[in-house]
Order: structure tokens, then C-alpha cells, then sequence
């Protein structure tokens, strides 16, 4: 078959694919001006970041099927998809330890202040009295919202600190959560004002866009910790300014309501310049060796039943 891989992809999965007798095109630079181009005669299109919106799909005459290579499909119009007849598949699950591997790395760093601690220490700075004031994790709360592969590989390590762990449980979900060790709270504000660490691991859609706004923060407790490594969308960015500096609010974010395209080499985040309890990271959630090999050996699993048997494994469409 005719594969169009327009992101990253491991090079020895891509070997895979062409031992297995498909045609590979490989060009990581496309993005939704130059996707319709390169889609001529491509019967499969492999994407990670790159949006793949519904003016790309309409004029992809040849395009079968759509692979995400991860778990979050909101780059991709799948509706308009489903309606030329397209499948979107996903890769669920695959990247869940390195995205949560992150999620408690920003939480120590905030905890304890590892980037100032190492900024000062360049500038050839010693203030352990400054630095030596942290509350810890152990024994404190956490709140898990969101309670997918990546929730719960999250409260395996919260568990690990020793933190008690809520999760936000909506819709009669209680006792699925409760099956999971975990305390459900079904109102996010109740939450809110409980937890002293909030992490969010939720897809973006029209129902969870802009959740997290001044209502959510300022139900939080002074001075808590909260974590977006999910999707950027979720969080109203002026809210969240607001909370980090009225309420002291330690933010870390490996996305954002305004991310750049992976091939851009600037980004405005004029919003959080000065603010002293904000750490953020590249959106590189999902950025390990481990995830990545995960997900593409995913997506040669999902070419392959494809290509053998005409189904569609994951399908979200």
C-alpha cells in the first residue's frame, strides 16, 4: 500500500513497513498546507502532531485510513472523516509511563524548585536556606482528573510517594475508581478545593475545552500544584496566569492553549514570562525512546491487520 508518513517515526519501523511490501513516503516537514500535495495517490496517511483538518481530508480522494500515532486524536477532523469514508485509528495506552513518567517529574520540580535550584547554581549561587524549604509529597494529596491509561499509571507512582489520591469520578463512575484504589470525587470543584497537587489527563473536546478556567482555580487551595501534560485547549491560559500570581499557584505544563507547530523553532509565552511558579516543558510528554517505539510498532500492527484483513484496529471514527 501507499503509506504518506508525515511526522517522526522511528526509522527501523519504517524498515518494518517496507519489508512488509508497502510503499513508504517519508517527510516529517508537511503540515496542513502541503499535506493535500503529498496525498495524492496515498492510500494511508501516519501522522503524530501534524493536523490533518477537514479541508485535508476532502481533497485526499485516495486516503483510506488515518493513523494517529498516539492516543489523542483532536488534530484530526474525524467526523469529516467518517463522512468521506476514511477510518482515524489511534495508538491507546502505548505512551501512558512517559507521559506520567513527566507528570511527577514537573510535580518534583515544582515541590522543590529543581529548576531555580539549578539556574542559581550556574550563576555560581549557594542559598540553601532558600532552597531547603519544601513541603513534600508524602502524605499529601493528589488529584488525578481524568482516569484513562494515563490516570492510572499516574496514581501507581502518586502511591508510590506515599500521597493519598482523588479522582475526579463523573457520571455514576465511583465505584470503577474505587476498584482502582483511588478515592472518586464526582464534583471537580469539590476536588479542586481538596487536592494539594492536581494533574489533568483528559482529550480535548468540545465538552472538556477551556475546563480548567478562573472558576477551577479558584477553587484550588493557595499555593497547590497543578499539571497539564494532557492537551493544551483544556486550560484558559488568562486563568491560569491569574491563579500563579493571586494565589501562588505552582504551574507545570508540557502543553498549551497556543502551541507552535513541532517544526517551529519560536513560541510566545508572553503569558507566563516572570511568573516565578511556572515550569514548562516542550510538549514532549510522549518523547521517550520506550513510548515511541511503542506507538510505532502499534501503528505497523494497525497497517498490517489493514492491510491483511481490511479491519481497523482502534478505530475512533
Amino acid at each position: 500500500m501507499n503509506i504518506l508518513i508525515a511526522d517522526k517515526f522511528p526509522p527501523r519501523w519504517t524498515d518494518v513497513l517496507t519489508q512488509q511490501g508497502h510503499r513508504i513516503t517519508y517527510d516529517p516537514a508537511l503540515d496542513e498546507k502541503t499535506l493535500p500535495t503529498a496525498l495524492a495517490g496515498q492510500e494511508i496517511l501516519i501522522v503524530r502532531s501534524t493536523k490533518v483538518p477537514a479541508c485535508v481530508i476532502e481533497t485526499a480522494h485516495d486516503l483510506k485510513l488515518i493513523i494517529r500515532a498516539g492516543a489523542g486524536t483532536n488534530t484530526i477532523d474525524t467526523a469529516c472523516a467518517a463522512q468521506k469514508g476514511v477510518a482515524v485509528c489511534n495508538c491507546p495506552g502505548t505512551n501512558s509511563v512517559a507521559v506520567a513518567e513527566l507528570t511527577m517529574g514537573l510535580v518534583l520540580a515544582l515541590d522543590r524548585r529543581i529548576v531555580h535550584n539549578t539556574l542559581d547554581l550556574r550563576q555560581g549561587v549557594w542559598n540553601k536556606n532558600e532552597y531547603g524549604k519544601a513541603k513534600g509529597l508524602f502524605g499529601r494529596t493528589i488529584g488525578i482528573i481524568g482516569l484513562g491509561a494515563i490516570g492510572q499509571e499516574v496514581a501507581k507512582r502518586a502511591r508510590a510517594f506515599g500521597m493519598n489520591i482523588l479522582g475526579y469520578a463523573p457520571n455514576g463512575r465511583a465505584e470503577k475508581v474505587r476498584t482502582l484504589g483511588i478515592t472518586p470525587i464526582e464534583n471537580l470543584y469539590e476536588l479542586a478545593a481538596q487536592a494539594d497537587v492536581i494533574t489533568i489527563h483528559l482529550p480535548e473536546k468540545a465538552e472538556t475545552k477551556g475546563l480548567f478556567d478562573q472558576k477551577f482555580f479558584d477553587a484550588m487551595k493557595p499555593d497547590a500544584i497543578f499539571v497539564n501534560a494532557a492537551r493544551g485547549g483544556l486550560v484558559v491560559t488568562s486563568a491560569l496566569c491569574q491563579a500563579i500570581q493571586n494565589k501562588g499557584i505552582k504551574a507545570g505544563l508540557d502543553v498549551y492553549e497556543n502551541e507552535p507547530k513541532a517544526t517551529d523553532k519560536a513560541f510566545d509565552y508572553s503569558p507566563y514570562i516572570g511568573a516565578e511558579n511556572f515550569y514548562g516543558t516542550h510538549h514532549i510528554g510522549a518523547s521517550t525512546e520506550q513510548a515511541q517505539d511503542a506507538v510505532a510498532e502499534c501503528v505497523v500492527k494497525i497497517v498490517k491487520e489493514y492491510a491483511t484483513n481490511g479491519r481497523f484496529l482502534h478505530r475512533v471514527n
